[in-house]
């Protein structure tokens, strides 16, 4: 099944947090309770945010009932901005949200068809997500020999998507095309999305997967275990990826290594109006890193320091890989022109 589903005045989801050892899910009836899954992490991965977001509209459309166009209209603009406020770094939210009110913006219609124009826009984007994660394995895939061994950071894979995934499509892409490649992952502290969610994804699709602690990533390039690097990325500006804190480590090192160091991520994660200069990096609760579930691992009142996303330059990029094909340094710099930006987003 996908990760995220409508039905029907509710949406239906994975719960993130409690993976590998559990699967379940959770329904999601307005959208005071998608913030809330969102802020918690019970929903992740920049796509499935955006989707989730829209959703999260979705909800308020549905239960509104409102007469009045305004009123609708403002009813709309409340839940948008409780949304905005969950996940502040990862572009694709802020982009489900303006798609969403800009098509009722655009709309003279009252409030009985506008339930129906969102609702229909958020569908019409979670279709969207997987034909782009598709597209985006099949171009990337080009990049994988046979025999390689793919390096991932946190998960970009099916669970941070409504199916598929980003960088882990272009791993699956590859492996449906006959490729025996494998993947190492790394843990991905504090939250381990890579231990609990990337190698519990490969595990059930049968791809080899060997589990490695972050600090470890120099030492395997150094043994020449690796042959690619693919990261997903929470959004794309100018100069930068900004993407799970760890990525710059690993591109620092991909790049000591001369490994191909690849990002894996749509189009609607670009935002080519800023630099890395305009981004705010969400910090996170100290118990992220002072604690494993119930267990303390730091002393009592220790300061923490714990930003969820670091930002790389894009000198260390040698592909991003997105639906439209492979994007090459020479090729990012034409593509951030004025005029190209706009035909891009058009």
């Amino acid at each position: 099944m996908r990760t995220i589903e409508w039905r029907e005045g509710a949406v239906i989801t994975i719960d993130q947090t409690i993976l590998p050892n559990r699967e379940a899910l959770i329904e999601l009836k307005n959208c005071e309770q998608m913030a809330s899954a969102i802020k918690e992490m019970k929903i992740r991965g920049a796509p499935l945010i955006g989707v989730s977001a829209a959703y999260g509209l979705a909800l308020t459309a549905y239960r509104s009932q409102a007469r009045d166009r305004q009123v609708f209209l403002h009813e709309l603009e409340a839940s948008a901005d409780l949304l905005r406020k969950t996940r502040p770094t990862a572009v694709n939210l802020f982009w489900a949200v303006e798609r969403i009110l800009g098509k009722v913006r655009k709309s003279s219609a009252e409030p009985d068809i506008l339930r129906k124009i969102v609702i229909q826009e958020a569908e019409a984007m979670a279709d969207e997500d997987v034909e782009v994660n598709r597209r985006i394995g099949e171009n990337g895939s080009k990049l994988l020999e046979d025999g390689d061994t793919v390096l991932t950071h946190c998960n970009a894979g099916r669970l941070a998507t409504v199916d598929y995934g980003t960088a882990l499509a272009v791993v699956r892409a590859a492996w449906k095309d006959g490729k025996k490649i494998k993947v190492i992952a790394d843990e991905t502290r504090p939250k381990l999305q890579g231990a609990r969610l990337t190698a519990y994804e490969l595990m059930r699709d049968g791809i080899p997967v060997t589990l490695i602690t972050d600090s470890m990533v120099g030492y395997v390039m150094t043994k020449g275990m690796v042959n690619k690097v693919i990261v997903g990325a929470d959004r794309i500006v100018r100069d930068s990826v900004i993407n799970k804190i760890g990525t710059y480590t690993a591109a620092v090192l991909a790049h000591e290594h001369d490994v191909p160091f690849c990002v894996a991520a749509p189009i609607s994660t670009f935002d080519l109006a800023s630099t890395s200069r305009d981004i705010i990096i969400e910090e996170r609760s100290p118990d992220e890193v002072k604690r494993l579930d119930s267990y303390s691992i730091a002393p009592e009142g220790v300061n923490v320091f714990n930003p969820a996303f670091d930002i790389t330059p894009l000198k260390y990029v040698d592909f991003i890989i997105c639906e439209r094909g492979l994007i090459s340094p020479s090729k990012w710099q034409n593509l951030i022109e004025p005029e190209t930006i706009k035909e891009l987003q058009s």
